[in-house]
């Protein structure tokens, strides 16, 4: 006798969910899979449970959306966490803007077209104390941009091999270039690269020579390079384009805001000679993700006329987003760009408001110590600076410390942190402190239920 059991129509399991938050295409495709692989392998299971697995992968589908999280890495510009967080003033331009219409691309005095970007341009060029500047979508589609424009009729790139890193996601350096149409001309050793080499390198198809900045690591020892200004007045002298890509982007001098290290500004670098720079808007700069681009009036207005620049423009949200973050560095409204904000957090502050959640929150169950420890700033940017700080160390007679991690990673908004020595850490200063009232909520609803 065949005891197998009849596996329920479609219609059947999606009464059984009942309402979603999920839109019903969703739904209706994730329990037709379900049940078509219930049929190909065979399996037998009621309508329960069924059920039971399907709203395991709709939760799952749920999850994948952006949303917020509260960030106690440690870690301030976080790529897997969007980078920089966007200033009050930004986000209410971003609202306005996008719940309607704009002058993107119309001019208000004259009633014609306008412009796409003229105000961020030109308030970019300012704090770059360039003759000019652009945006694209982001500072490797600003290396695509100048390598495709600038290798039309020449095709080398001269670099440094010391300068062919490996950026976020695997990607590198060199692979960019070279899918851009570039044919590299290496020079020098990891270690050491003399202005000798740049100048032997120079010839007929040299298109321009790029430098790109040690932002995500760096060299001790017998290490050195040609300070910029001796490279730009070789470049100059063989009426060659000397282009540095800064990667990080600081606009403010960064040891002012704490930090050890000193950051090359795209202005000291215009400054000593580069004809164009190009960095990130969304890791010192605190803006939206966006490749900048400033420098030479002639070459940001070529670069501008190239067909591949509209394939790379930023829409009118980066746009409005970008315009908000440039005022507020115009300004030195620091209190507008997090990620600065972040940066200049006193550890007293820290302190007190680690001691104020765990006299608000101690059950029996866990053990949480304020700690001293050290973050990061992340984002590949300045790998010697270490910032002090200040974390909630979590330990539970219940859940050990990769099950915290994950309770945690389910509360709403999620909650991340970090094992160190075996022990689960929340770093306060990347934690915002209009987030401590959450995370409270959150560390009792995820670790003092036991189920």
């Amino acid at each position: 006798m065949n005891t197998r059991r009849a596996i329920p129509a479609v219609e059947k399991i999606l009464q059984s969910l009942g309402a979603d938050s999920l839109p019903r295409p969703f739904v209706v495709r994730l329990v037709r899979g379900e049940l078509a692989r219930l049929r190909a392998g065979g399996e037998s299971l009621s309508s329960g449970e069924i059920v039971e697995e399907i709203r395991v992968q709709i939760d799952q589908l749920q999850r994948s959306r952006l949303q917020t999280v509260i960030n106690g890495s440690g870690i301030i510009i976080h790529t897997n966490f969007g980078r920089a967080p966007l200033g009050a003033a930004a986000v209410r331009t971003l609202g306005a803007i996008g719940s309607s219409y704009s002058n993107l691309e119309y001019d208000l005095s004259t009633g014609s077209r306008g412009s796409r970007a003229g105000y961020a341009e030109r308030a970019l060029a300012l704090l770059c104390s360039a003759e000019s500047a652009t945006v694209v979508n982001n500072c490797a589609a600003a290396l695509v941009l100048l390598v495709r424009h600038f290798t039309k009729k020449k095709a080398e790139v001269i670099i440094s091999r010391g300068e062919l890193v490996q950026i976020g996601g695997g990607f590198r350096i060199a692979e960019i270039l070279e899918a851009s149409g570039a044919r590299l001309r290496e020079v020098g050793a990891t270690n050491k690269t003399t202005l000798d080499d740049y100048a032997a390198a120079i010839g007929r198809e040299t298109a321009f020579i790029l430098r790109v900045h040690q932002s995500n690591f760096f060299m001790s020892g017998f290490a050195g390079a040609p300070p910029n200004e001796t490279i730009a007045r070789l470049a100059r002298k063989q009426r060659v384009p000397f282009l540095v890509d800064l990667g990080s982007g600081a606009l403010a001098a960064t040891e002012k805001l704490g930090l050890v290290e000193h950051e090359p500004t795209p202005a000291e670098m215009l400054k000593h000679g580069a004809d164009l720079v190009c960095f990130s808007g969304d890791k010192l700069c605190g803006g939206p993700q966006a490749g900048i681009i400033a420098g030479k009036l002639r070459l940001v207005t070529a670069l501008k006329r190239d067909p591949l620049f509209r394939a790379l423009r930023c829409d009118k949200l980066i746009l409005a987003a970008l315009e908000a973050t440039a005022d507020a560095h115009l300004r030195k409204d620091w209190s507008e760009i997090p990620v600065l904000g972040l940066l200049q957090t006193p550890l007293e502050s820290l302190h007190s408001r680690a001691q104020g959640i765990v006299r608000q929150f101690a059950p029996p169950s866990l053990n949480l110590l304020v700690v001293d420890t050290n973050g990061e700033l992340g984002g590949g940017t300045l790998p010697r600076s270490v910032l002090r700080s200040v974390a909630l160390e979590i330990s539970s007679n219940d859940f050990s410390p990769n099950q915290i991690a994950a309770r945690l990673r389910q509360a709403t908004p999620a909650v991340i942190g970090y094992i160190v020595k075996g022990k689960f850490r929340l770093d306060l200063r990347t934690i915002f402190p209009e987030q401590d009232q959450q995370l409270i909520q959150s560390l009792h609803s995820c670790l003092t239920n036991t189920k």
